[in-house]
């Protein structure tokens, strides 16, 4: 497997050549890097000019390693060839090295990168990215990939303090300013000799692949200021992740500190990661969650008797939410208001806890991602066992552990009762190994003692009904009425209202059987726009036209398929008989669509009609050099799953005078389809006549 690396963008508050004349007292050997023992010149080559100077070095680095590898392997040293550029014009140093040891075992490769900061012509930027591909060693390629990634998240740790100590040199020597190269600028004379005083290899350092430029990079600074101290590979995890995101989502992506709990969640394993952080995506857009602040009004009965809210913070500045489980009426508020009230209202609650941590960072001025609850069961009893109750409970469970990850920094409960393990002993499956870790139990009076409440918050804020002397503004709860009661059919459809107010549909495509969706169209030059994620699978997205419609549509009876899909709808509207180019016609090239993919477009009709969207399972092709199938393919055809995708849409019809109106950079100069995919190297361009972007 190959192991990936790329920095945050790391800044110098000093001028590019001043970091440069730093940068080359690092050579030939520097004492802050033990594992660096010599480098040599093996070739130079500067520009007339003296704007461009390349140089190549071969260093010898000991790698930290068992002795025992070492005798194994035959080496005691692992080398590197490293190619550096100076643009002196340009102001850029670009570095790429890779291994000469070992290389027909081992590939590591990595670049770096030396720039003007884009905002401040002062200081300087860096990056650098690195992959290690271990393909062979002597049967310990697991202990040498370890022994790899750890040494070079410790060099780079160190990579910063090193500049900065040789500018701190500079300038205790009275350096203070390097002059600019200009085109009356004499070569500079070739850095110091440099002798390799031992023959050996170094074991592998983390490749990097070129520093490239990416909207909006992240700072280092910036990291530890908003989110914590990471480790290099930790920071590398969330840059690659959040690339990914701006590749594949319109560049319209969760905050840094979201992306950073999926990351927690799964111990910084990106693709497991990126798997729920794209699940929980989807859901936010499906349900419309980033509006629930603005949009989300709480019924009267939840004022009056859900026995929670806000209070203060705790001791280290985290949102603390205080719930009254113990007082609360769960029964009589599920036969109020049933299961889909209840969720909304907890994620109304988690949302704010968001908007929350937000605040108090600045506040702080530290990171803070997460709360503290505090739940006093003070009253619990067999009534709170109530079946439907618990099944709410555990829905609620469910929902927030998928989609609000490490937001629960301590989970204080109090005056825990007898009946409280029967409770535990059903919830407790459901709640994440890493979230359990967080809880405190205290039975009875044992939060008032050492080790206790005082603990955890500040003794100015402890709630008057927990023996403090801050009044907290949390209902006190009680019975709910019965006359508030709804009878089940009412609570069905409510809950059926609330899961469905939504602009967005599904559907399920399968091979063979298209989902298509069917607008007709009766002023030529209107403009179907579209918007759609592709939740499972990769598609293919098509737009035919055609002048007569098509039969009624059919669904595809999914039990055909062996699979049921309760939230997915498909439709084929395009009849068999039908003849591409006689009864029906593509308008627009097809637009292939990876899974994960976010996709917006629209499309300005030439004629009036039927227009059928399109979204067809797309089958990977066989390998084009023998008629013999890919391993891949075979695979996939393993599995039932791979044979279903699934995705999210939502589509609309503007006039096109509306359109201007909306998007007034699209103007009509620009022809029919409109479509922003967003795929790796995209940027927001201007459309392009005729064709899906």
């Amino acid at each position: 497997m190959v192991q990936k690396y790329q920095s945050p963008v790391r800044v110098y508050k000093h001028p590019f050549e001043l970091v440069m004349a730093a940068y080359e007292r690092r050579f030939p050997t520097c004492h802050l890097i033990p594992m660096f023992v010599a480098s040599d010149i093996v070739d130079e080559e500067a520009s007339e000019d003296g704007s461009t100077h390349k140089i190549e070095r071969r260093c010898a680095l000991d790698v930290d390693a068992p002795r025992l590898l070492k005798r194994i392997a035959g080496v005691d040293y692992v080398y590197f060839i490293q190619r550096n550029t100076l643009n002196r014009k340009e102001r850029t140093l670009h570095i790429e090295s890779h291994n000469e040891t070992f290389s027909n075992r081992v590939i590591i490769h990595e670049t770096c990168c030396y720039s003007v900061h884009p905002e401040n012509e002062d200081w300087t930027c860096f990056e650098q990215t690195a992959s290690l591909d271990i393909k062979s060693f002597f049967g310990f390629e697991s202990t040498v990939e370890k022994i790899a990634m750890k040494q070079y998240a410790s060099s780079i740790k160190k990579g910063k303090e090193i500049i900065e100590f040789y500018l701190k040199e500079l300038e205790d020597e009275g350096i203070t300013h390097v002059p600019r190269w200009t085109t009356s600028s004499l070569p500079l004379p070739p850095p110091r000799p440099t002798s390799l005083t031992t023959s050996p290899p170094v074991l592998p350092k983390p490749p990097v692949t070129p520093a490239i430029a990416i909207p909006l990079p992240l700072d280092a600074d910036y990291i530890k200021r908003y989110l914590g101290d990471l480790t290099p590979l930790q920071e590398s995890c969330l840059i690659r992740l959040r690339q990914w995101l701006q590749e594949t989502h319109k560049g319209k992506i969760p905050k840094d500190e979201h992306i950073l709990r999926f990351l927690r969640a799964r111990d910084f394993n990106m693709d497991k990661a990126r798997e729920i952080l794209c699940q929980s995506l989807t859901w936010r857009k499906q349900h419309q969650v980033d509006y629930l602040l603005e949009t989300w009004t709480s019924p009267q009965v939840l004022h009056d008797y859900y026995t929670g809210g806000w209070h203060h913070h705790d001791r280290d500045g985290r949102p603390l939410y205080i719930l009254r489980l113990g007082q609360m009426d769960t029964k009589g508020l599920v036969r109020a208001l049933g299961e889909e009230s209840l969720l909304r209202h907890v994620l109304s609650i988690n949302e704010e806890g968001l908007r929350r941590c937000e605040e108090n960072t600045k506040v702080f001025g530290r990171p803070i991602s997460c709360w503290t609850c505090l739940v006093d069961l003070e009253g619990l009893n067999m009534r709170h066992l109530w079946r439907p109750g618990v099944k709410a409970l555990l829905r609620i469970i469910e929902v927030v552990e998928a989609n609000y990850p490490e937001t629960l920094g301590r989970l204080l409960i109090l005056r825990a009762p007898r009946v409280f393990p029967v409770l535990w002993t059903l919830v407790s499956p459901f709640i994440d190994e890493n979230t359990r870790k967080k809880f405190l139990i205290y039975a009875g009076n044992d939060y008032q003692g050492p080790g206790g409440l005082v603990d955890y918050i500040d003794k100015e804020i402890i709630p008057d009904f927990l023996g403090g002397e801050c009044m907290c503004e949390v209902p006190e709860g009680g019975l709910v009425p019965k006359s508030m009661y709804r009878t089940p059919e009412e609570l069905e459809n409510e809950d059926v209202r609330l899961w469905t107010e939504t602009i967005y549909q599904s559907a399920s495509i399968f091979k063979g059987a298209p989902h298509e969706l069917l607008i007709e169209i009766i002023d030529a030059s209107s403009v179907i726009t579209w918007d759609f994620d592709v939740c499972k699978g990769d598609v293919v997205f098509n737009i035919y036209h055609s002048k007569r419609a098509p039969q009624p549509p059919r669904k595809d009876p999914l039990g055909a398929h062996g699979i049921t899909s309760p939230g997915g709808n498909n439709v084929q509207l395009i009849d068999k008989s039908w003849t591409l180019g006689q009864d029906y016609s593509m308008v627009e090239s097809p637009l292939t669509c990876k899974e994960g993919e976010s996709v917006q477009g629209s499309h300005i009709t030439r004629w009036p009609g039927f227009y059928i969207l399109q979204w067809k399972f797309h089958s990977m092709p066989a390998c084009s050099a023998t008629n013999l199938p890919r391993v891949d393919d075979v695979l996939a055809t393993l599995q039932v799953s791979s044979h279903k995708c699934k995705v999210m849409y939502y589509t609309e019809v503007l006039g096109s005078e509306d359109f201007r109106l909306l998007y007034p950079p699209f103007s009509v100069q620009y022809a029919s389809v409109l479509s922003l995919t967003i795929p790796s190297s995209s940027s927001l361009s201007l459309p392009v006549k005729n064709g899906l972007l």
